[in-house]
């Protein structure tokens, strides 16, 4: 296969997610949260694949026709911010007023850091909290905190985006990603794990998403600290 086709491959790849949002938007629709997050978690997988995919077969230059970037931000948008925030709403997990202040929060936030230029650090981590709802949201499933909590945590994050703060990319950011990576991982195994059960109460895929979750959450600010503000 010659090089141009296989960076035309990854493009395809990458676009897949579009058809994966959609799935988890139609489960979500019928309130199928189990099978909303499984689709969610396969999108989240190929979004972990692709970019180093297009890096290997450099897209940008053997397949420049297609904007990979462009491409990316979009199904991001639908995988991690749109979907998430319509089962959030849609749950009961956050009832009433709560439940449109956070949908207004997320979507509108998201929306501008995505636009934002600076949301990438010079070693390729993010600047303020990544618009990752679909692990947010993921968590309050299984977690089941007061709504309070939950609406504060949605509160806290989307300020946090536009924050000097640093959330580590498992693949891209060097520092700790002998890891990161593997938490990663361990993260869309967890998800995978709870959303097959039925977010069951008992089961200890809970505490493998906590774990992960403070980790992939924390690991930047922590960074920050040990190696100071350029850590």
């Amino acid at each position: 296969m010659k090089i141009a086709h296989k960076a035309l491959a990854v493009h395809l790849l990458t676009a897949s997610g579009a058809v994966f949002a959609m799935l988890a938007m139609l489960a979500a629709v019928d309130e199928k949260w189990s099978l909303m997050f499984l689709w969610l978690v396969v999108a989240f997988f190929v979004d972990g694949i692709d970019g180093p995919l297009a890096r290997k077969y450099d897209t940008k230059t053997n397949a420049p026709i297609f904007d990979g970037v462009l491409l990316d931000l979009i199904i991001d948008y639908l995988t991690y911010v749109f979907v998430p925030a319509y089962a959030l709403f849609k749950s009961g997990l956050l009832p009433g007023w709560t439940g449109w202040i956070a949908i207004i929060i997320i979507t509108y936030a998201s929306a501008m850091y995505f636009a934002d230029s600076r949301m990438k650090t010079k070693d390729y981590s993010f600047s303020g909290f990544p618009s990752c709802w679909n692990m947010v949201v993921l968590v309050l499933f299984a977690l089941e905190p007061n709504f309070w909590v939950s609406l504060s945590l949605v509160a806290v994050l989307a300020g946090v985006m536009f924050l000097p703060v640093k959330f580590v990319h498992p693949t891209r950011t060097a520092r700790w990603r002998v890891l990161t990576l593997p938490i990663a991982l361990a993260w869309t195994f967890f998800a995978g794990w709870a959303a097959l059960v039925n977010f069951h109460s008992e089961s200890w895929a809970h505490w493998g998403l906590v774990v992960t979750t403070i980790y992939l959450l924390g690991a930047g600010a922590a960074q920050q600290l040990v190696y100071g503000k350029e850590g």
